[in-house]
């Protein structure tokens, strides 16, 4: 319908042009110049009402048609230049050109309609006012086709964008929620074996564990498909809370949460950023640091910013064992990648490496709006210590120095095993 009211349009202004056209040039030129000017416009304006069936070809037709319009007025000594009529078929076919047609096809058309446009210095008048308004309606028709075409691409480029960060932003949600359940699946069934060796009776309660672990898993991916259609919604949870939960889950090593006093007035980008830096590092400790007795995670708010601290005791790594743990704590993975991501894209910054002597610190620093710049003191005493000891609930991980290692919580409250036989021994793995 909208193209038929726009056809309809241009064949009024057509008409209306040709009919005012005709009337000068018999008050002015006399005889029958009038019908060859009019039939040449007409058949322009006419290529230009159907010109989205065949954009380049009607385009091209058009240009030709007025070549040889002005080419026989040359011969015959008539006025060479295009009518107002054809001035205005052609401005409507190069402009839809410019608009729709790829970028040599459409420049080539832009050139053609250029040169018809002077066209009127054949006639020896190139100061006449036919000119000027040919010249005018292929500036009108270059405004007119470049403008929409431009503004298309921004919108394309912007969508696009969007929906890269989009996807970056899932496979960032994807791998904090997959990649941390897995692992505790994985580290369940690793016990599992062990327990089978050892007491053939309790296989059960370690088969629950994993049946828990599993279940977790997918809730845990139903909440992030949740999240993800529903943007903006409020936190269940404040982060303190949130921390809490998390750091419940590692139930065999002894994890120390210290957070600021009172409750944290994050913004919710900020503190779900905060959650997912400390839940990637404290799977990496459970994947990669066996030999880990105490992790320390560490919130501190200060004027304007953030720091997330996390940080392990883990002994140095050694042979090629320890060096594929190495290689993985170091981003073997997209883990890290997400985590920087994640804290560049709210303008922080995030390092990752060994300490000094032994262990590892992950600390991201993060911007605060100022209506979240309430200060924040960390305490040492009201910090939250939570120890889980060798033997309690969960899963534990055997580590060379006989100690336990961090481990996922088990529901079914199954004994401790050894976490990650096959990777224990081993040191760490490729991290994803």
């Amino acid at each position: 319908m909208r193209e038929r009211w726009e056809a309809a349009g241009l064949g009024a202004a057509c008409a209306v042009v040709l009919a005012e056209w005709s009337h000068r040039v018999v008050d002015s030129w006399g005889g029958g110049y009038w019908v060859f000017g009019c039939v040449a416009g007409a058949m322009v304006c006419l290529l230009a009402l159907v010109r989205r069936r065949a954009r380049l070809w009607t385009a091209v037709a058009g240009l030709a048609v007025a070549v040889v319009a002005i080419v026989v007025a040359r011969f015959a000594g008539l006025p060479a230049e295009p009518g107002p009529g054809a001035a205005l078929g052609l401005s409507v076919l190069v402009g839809s050109a410019l608009r729709r047609l790829p970028v040599p096809q459409a420049a080539g058309v832009g050139a053609g309609g250029l040169a018809v446009a002077f066209g009127s210095l054949l006639s020896g008048s190139p100061h006449s006012a036919v000119l000027t308004l040919n010249l005018g309606a292929w500036f009108a028709a270059l405004a007119g086709g470049l403008g929409p075409r431009l503004l298309a691409a921004r919108r394309a480029a912007a969508a696009e964008r969007v929906r890269r960060a989009e996807r970056l932003e899932l496979a960032r949600e994807l791998h904090d929620v997959v990649a941390h359940h897995v692992t505790c699946v994985v580290l369940q069934a690793q016990a599992a074996q062990l327990v089978a060796r050892k007491d053939p009776d309790r296989v059960a309660g370690s088969l629950a564990d994993i049946e828990a672990a599993g279940s977790d898993a997918l809730a845990a991916t139903r909440r992030v498909v949740g999240l993800l259609r529903e943007r903006g919604g409020p936190a269940a949870f404040g982060p303190a809370e949130r921390l809490g939960a998390l750091v419940d889950q590692f139930s065999g090593l002894p994890v120390s949460l210290r957070l600021p006093d009172g409750e944290p007035a994050w913004p919710s980008e900020v503190a779900g950023t905060v959650y997912r830096v400390v839940q990637e590092s404290l799977t990496n400790v459970s994947r990669h640091a066996p030999g880990a007795g105490v992790v320390t995670v560490s919130v501190t708010q200060g004027e304007g910013e953030l720091v997330v601290e996390v940080t392990d005791d883990a002994p140095p790594p050694h042979g090629e064992a320890g060096r594929a743990g190495l290689w993985g704590r170091l981003g073997g993975g997209y883990g890290l990648v997400g985590m920087r991501e994640r804290v560049e894209a709210l303008g922080g910054t995030l390092t990752a490496g060994p300490r000094a002597g032994r262990g590892w610190v992950v600390r991201a620093t993060l911007p605060l709006p100022e209506r979240a710049t309430a200060p924040g003191r960390l305490s040492g005493s009201t910090g939250t210590d939570r120890e889980t000891p060798s033997g309690s609930t969960g899963i534990a991980r055997q580590t060379p120095s006989g100690g336990t290692g961090a481990a996922c919580e088990t529901p079914s409250g199954g004994t401790g095993a050894a976490r990650g036989m096959a990777r224990g021994r081993a040191g760490g793995g490729e991290r994803r």
